[in-house]
């Protein structure tokens, strides 16, 4: 169970403990700004309406203000600082913050802000508003420690704390860390003895290399950033109806794989469909801006979620690029930050240009696979061939069509289309040459003897081609054409239309957006986040990455940098690792962005490299694994706890890529899902053993075993999963027959993996954890083992009943009752904390 957080002031003074001891200066951004944003912002911060006494803590120059006789603050005077005075009252009725705000503030805080007034008050702007630069590295004693510039960062840290690193991780813990955290898998026992065997120095950094260049790394980075951007295979609203969208999920998977710059996938996401002669991949890219939440209900006011779309676009870019919480001026002035509703509503109006449905069915854009659109491509020009001899005519066909005229207009026209039987009401003598040529190009294609043959190619040609569109997998994209009208919500009331109109715009407190010329695109809001001057789109992607590695990131807040946000643990190592990302990557000098660079930085480091066990002093004195002097341990994610399981089973397909997947889901348990009504239909075949990132993903109903472990509904951006530790979770792993199946198929692998009861539960133990098991852990599962041989061999029926369990059919050369007893077995393996814990 992961501890109860800190709040963010005790985190920041927890943090740094031993730095404030030891410097002469305290530091605004690091010790005061956190103090000032949890007690003092929300009445005299950004928020104008909330504000009290026209006071701004948040603001350098009204800070010091002259306000008719007194000053808040007056650097190193504490008597003349009215600020001290207030918070160190015994007068509760002046006492600052007030009793009934229930923010009193300790008395540690009290003598840190005192200090900070007496060396002078001085200010900062926020740490991640401010453009990182690249810090020197800094000087350490045991130079030999450190593998690259992190671990230098690291490792100077530990040292002005009178601590030292951990030991470095065994191979195998190694191998197992490095295979879950880039592949999402774990290694085969083969991949594990090579390992181990290999002498070579470079035996480990090859090992990062093979799982970097695996098809599996793309799927394994591709899992968190659909949780990012808030991916589901259902549209949300009322009846969460389904919507084709995977391909969006490909296309984030192949980018990974491919080395994608980050600046790029970043831009092909937000405006893709906007770059000159867009390919298919930007296209697809461009789904991003189509993921939300969208409503069909019949009901619904079109203007009112309208509305809602805009706003969450606004909160899923900016959380999701700029780590801010942007979404909270939606209906007022920030209470922390510097950003006004006026310019939420501004950086609203980038998407103002998007073509969607208010209420109703999105419309799906047909998107061909390459081989589809090259045989789109031939039968086009097949078609334009066939075609050619209905554009031509011959004296002979002339004669035979005033032959039919005379006959149809006799006639009355009966049994022709509409259109055609609409020309012959008008008087042959009066025909224009347009009409004329409709009834030549009738005549042709649909009654002349002659083109018999040739008709019958083209309609073969034409049922092709009608064939194949019928086989092209849609999605959705982003489709730019007039902008909406923006306007500034007051109170973000979509009733309210007396608030200015607004144009696309960007924070003020950021950098300046550049524009060519006239109104601002998405385009441009796309360079303007990559742009070198940005403070915040680096760091909040490497921060990610960081929290991917060791549980946790650099700023422990993921999803906030701003004033209510965690300071960072290592700030020079966040700026270094943010300017690097930017920078181009050696060696050969390649493209900045590069997402694999950073990532082999971080897992061929010493500080990644060390062992997660906790020596007595490091537990007392950095229970949270703050400063990094030995690597995390925690649970796998949903999806890949089910991986796991379907790898060491040997059942797991490595398909990559396609429309969802249906896994076992309890009957009944969509139930409540209407217009219409649905059944979940588990899969059969392959289908029923791709990994879980590709489980269809329902937001109202998310599939319960991923529920179970944590998996996020996606109804909005998730940055940060929690990780809970249930009972429910141990009966997934047990009963969910998934799991059940899964450690049945084990079974039969533990069977074939020897002959006594002691090499196959070294084979076990090898498959699943990469090692041999404990005398004890050995006796135990003997135990087990032998106990429900005895149950099995006389009740055939329970045999028969564990067997069947989920579709692939057991292996009837094997002694049933053996196999029943070795799959409890196998089940208790696959429940092992060790099995499911990422160490």
């Amino acid at each position: 169970m992961r501890p109860a957080p800190l709040g963010l002031t005790a985190l920041a003074l927890f943090v740094f403990p031993a730095v404030l001891r030891a410097q002469d200066k305290v530091e605004f951004n690091r010790d005061i700004r956190p103090i000032l944003s949890n007690h003092c912002f929300v009445c005299h911060g950004p928020d104008n309406n909330l504000r009290k006494g026209k006071l701004r803590l948040d603001v350098e120059k009204e800070a010091f203000a002259d306000r008719g006789g007194y000053h808040v603050l007056v650097p190193g005077k504490l008597e003349d600082s009215e600020l001290h005075r207030r918070i160190t009252s015994d007068n509760m009725r002046e006492r600052m913050p007030p009793k009934k705000a229930n923010k009193d503030l300790s008395k540690e805080q009290i003598a840190l802000l005192t200090r900070w007034i007496e060396e002078g008050a001085k200010y900062q702007n926020h740490w991640s508003l401010i453009a990182p630069t690249r810090p020197a590295l800094p000087n350490v004693k045991h130079e030999a420690w450190a593998r690259n510039p992190i671990d230098r960062f690291i490792l100077s840290r530990l040292e002005k704390e009178g601590l030292t690193p951990s030991p470095e991780a065994d191979k195998r813990t190694l191998l197992r860390r490095l295979s879950f955290d880039l592949i999402g898998l774990p290694p085969t026992a083969e991949e594990m003895d090579e390992f181990q065997k290999d002498a070579d120095p470079k035996a480990y950094e090859k090992a990062v290399d093979r799982l970097l260049a695996s098809p599996q790394f793309g799927e394994r980075l591709a899992l968190y950033w659909l949780d990012v951007v808030r991916y589901a295979d259902s549209a949300g609203y009322h009846s969460d109806n389904h919507r084709d969208v995977w391909m969006y999920r490909d296309w984030v998977i192949g980018a990974f794989n491919l080395g994608l710059p980050f600046d790029q996938f970043l831009s092909w996401q937000l405006a893709g469909d906007l770059l000159p002669d867009a390919t298919r991949a930007q296209k697809v890219a461009s789904g991003f801006n189509r993921l939300l939440q969208t409503t069909e209900e019949g009901g619904a006011q079109p203007k009112e979620y309208q509305a809602k779309y805009y706003a969450d676009r606004v909160r899923n870019t900016s959380s999701a690029f700029l780590g801010l919480t942007l979404g909270c001026s939606e209906c007022h002035d920030h209470k922390y930050d510097p950003f006004t509703t006026k310019e939420f509503y501004e950086f609203e109006a980038f998407f103002a240009d998007l073509q969607e449905v208010s209420v109703g069915r999105q419309a799906q854009t047909p998107m061909p696979m390459p081989e589809q659109a090259e045989q789109l491509k031939k039968l086009d020009e097949a078609i334009t061939e066939a075609q050619k001899p209905f554009c031509m005519s011959t004296p002979e066909m002339d004669k035979a069509q005033v032959k039919w005229e005379e006959e149809a207009r006799a006639k009355g026209a009966k049994g022709l289309p509409k259109e055609i039987a609409a020309i012959f009401a008008v008087d042959a003598k009066k025909l224009t040459p347009k009409l004329k040529e409709k009834l030549a190009e009738y005549y042709r294609a649909n009654v002349e003897p002659s083109l018999a043959e040739a008709r019958q190619k083209l309609q073969a040609l034409q049922k092709d081609k009608a064939e194949l569109q019928k086989t092209i997998p849609t999605t959705l994209v982003s489709i730019s054409g007039a902008p909406r009208t923006i306007r500034l919500l007051p109170r973000g009331n979509w009733l309210d239309e007396s608030g200015p109109i607004l144009q696309p715009g960007t924070p003020a407190s950021l950098p300046k957006l550049r524009t060519t010329n006239g109104r601002a695109t998405r385009s441009e809001l796309a360079q303007w986040l990559v742009a070198p001057e940005h403070p915040l789109t680096a760091r909040v992607f490497v921060n990610r990455l960081w929290s991917l590695y060791f549980g946790q990131g650099i700023v422990k807040t993921m999803d906030d940098f701003g004033n209510q946000g965690a300071w960072p643990t290592h700030p020079e190592l966040l700026d270094w690792l943010a300017v690097e990302f930017m920078s181009p990557s050696p060696p050969g000098g390649q493209g900045g962005w590069n997402v694999k660079h950073i990532i082999k930085l971080i897992v061929t480091s010493n500080t990644y490299r060390q062992s997660s066990k906790a020596s007595e002093e490091l537990k007392q004195r950095d229970p949270y694994n703050q400063l990094l002097a030995r690597q995390g341990r925690f649970r796998l994610d949903a999806e890949l706890v089910r991986d796991n399981a379907l790898s060491l089973s040997g059942l797991l397909v490595k398909k990559i890529g396609g429309p969802s997947v249906k896994p076992y889901q309890p009957a009944g348990y969509w139930r409540y899902l209407n217009f219409p009504t649905r059944e979940w239909d588990n899969d059969k075949g392959e289908n029923q053993y791709r990994r879980g990132l590709y489980t269809y993903w329902q937001r109202s109903f998310l599939q319960p075993s991923l529920l179970a472990f944590d998996a996020s509904s996606r109804e909005e951006c998730t940055v940060e999963r929690p990780r809970s530790n249930t009972p429910q979770q141990a009966l997934v792993l047990l009963n969910d027959p998934t799991y059940v199946e899964a450690a049945r198929v084990f079974a039969e692998r533990i069977l074939r993996g020897g002959k006594s009861v002691g090499e196959r539960m070294d084979f076990a133990f090898r498959t699943a954890l990469q090692r041999g098991p404990l005398p004890q852990e050995s006796d135990l599962l003997a135990n087990l083992y032998e106990k429900n041989l005895r149950h099995y061999e006389t009740e055939r029926e329970d045999v028969q009943r564990l067997l069947k369990v989920g579709l692939h059919p057991a292996d009837q050369s094997l002694p049933a009752a053996e196999l029943a007893a070795w799959t409890q077995v196998a089940r208790v393996i696959l429940n092992l904390h060790e099995t499911i814990t990422r160490n």
